[in-house]
């Protein structure tokens, strides 16, 4: 599953969430995928398993690089809006209103940050499992 061709929307944390529970979809199927593209050893004759294997190797790739770019985008962007709120806030620390703006993009931006270990998690959940599949995908370049 490829980048969606919209804009992300940083600003939106649950919008942000949203879009990356979809763009999982590829790793949370990944065990399914296999069980049912890649034939066993009865079928290795009748489908060409190595293909199928490729094909679903570009996908996850795809897929993994295309979150990471959406989630460390979104981080610099949010990273930018921290900083110019302490920059304003060093200037008027008494506005309550601009504190709590601080914080709440400060705590978006822990958020965005923690989905990278996440990210990481799935990633590896997913090559462990297609690893697992490697007898069957003998000709696909593994990581």
């Amino acid at each position: 599953m490829a980048a969606p061709s919209s804009t992300v929307n940083c600003e939106d944390f649950a919008e942000f969430q949203e879009l990356l529970r979809v763009m999982r979809t590829i790793d949370d199927r990944i065990v399914h995928e296999l069980n049912t593209t890649i034939p066993t050893a009865s079928f290795v004759g009748k489908v060409d398993a190595s293909q199928t294997c490729k094909e679903l190797y570009q996908s996850l790739m795809e897929a993994h690089t295309s979150r990471e770019r959406i989630i460390k985008n979104c981080i610099a962007q949010t990273s930018s809006v921290v900083k110019t709120l302490r920059e304003e806030r060093e200037k008027a620390q008494d506005d309550v209103a601009l504190l709590k703006q601080l914080r709440k993009e400060q705590t978006k931006l822990k958020l965005m940050q923690s989905e990278l270990n996440v990210e990481e998690v799935v990633n590896d959940r997913s090559w462990k499992v297609l690893s697992h599949f490697r007898k069957r995908c003998s000709s696909v370049p593994w990581v």
